[in-house]
């Protein structure tokens, strides 16, 4: 999630202070993750500075000075090409259970050990979410929902990949003992 542009949405509501930003933020979106203060702030300052959000108000009294920041037309452009924006999805090959499991392989070491401990994580991790769904709100039902879907998409590749195993770490050996055969190495 860019959390700049989750603040930039939570300001388009309506004129908001930091503050508030974050307590909507940490209610509305991320109640498992709370929002440092100094993030809010930095963000809102660089709107500013982007031209995204501009400043309504300024009130003084015997702590800081509080401001409360509007959203500016730039701002509205921002955040409506974000929303319209699919979502890049990410390489499969970067992933860092991939590459786990992969160095496993090459160098000898157990890579079925390495599933069999993310499938017991990915399991213990669904256990949580579910019992968590029980009486859950809409909006925190369809972020677990959300959560629990790509668990459950890993657990399958998971178990597509521990069937896999062996023929990934021949083709890795035949293609490493070419290499070797290659540069003289007689490992």
């Amino acid at each position: 999630m860019s959390t700049a542009h989750a603040l930039l949405g939570l300001l388009d509501r309506s004129p908001a202070y930091g503050y508030s930003l974050k307590q909507d933020f940490d209610q509305l979106l991320a109640p498992e993750r709370p929002l440092a203060f100094g993030q809010v702030y930095s963000s809102l300052a660089r709107f500013e500075r982007q031209g995204w959000a501009e400043i309504l108000t300024v009130e003084s009294g015997s702590g800081p000075e509080r401001k409360l920041y509007g959203i500016t037309p730039d701002g509205v452009a921002e955040l409506e090409n974000w929303i319209s924006t699919p979502q890049a999805t990410g390489a499969f090959s970067a992933s860092t259970l991939f590459v786990r499991i992969s160095i496993a392989l090459l160098s000898g070491r157990d890579a079925q050990e390495v599933l069999t401990a993310q499938r017991e994580s990915h399991m213990v991790r669904m256990r949580e979410l579910t019992i968590r769904r029980r009486g859950a709100e809409p909006a925190l039902l369809l972020q677990l929902d959300y959560e629990l879907t790509h668990l459950d998409a890993d657990l399958r590749w998971i178990q597509e990949a521990g069937q896999r195993l062996d023929a990934l770490r021949t083709q890795w050996q035949d293609a490493a003992g070419a290499r070797s055969e290659e540069t003289g190495d007689r490992r």
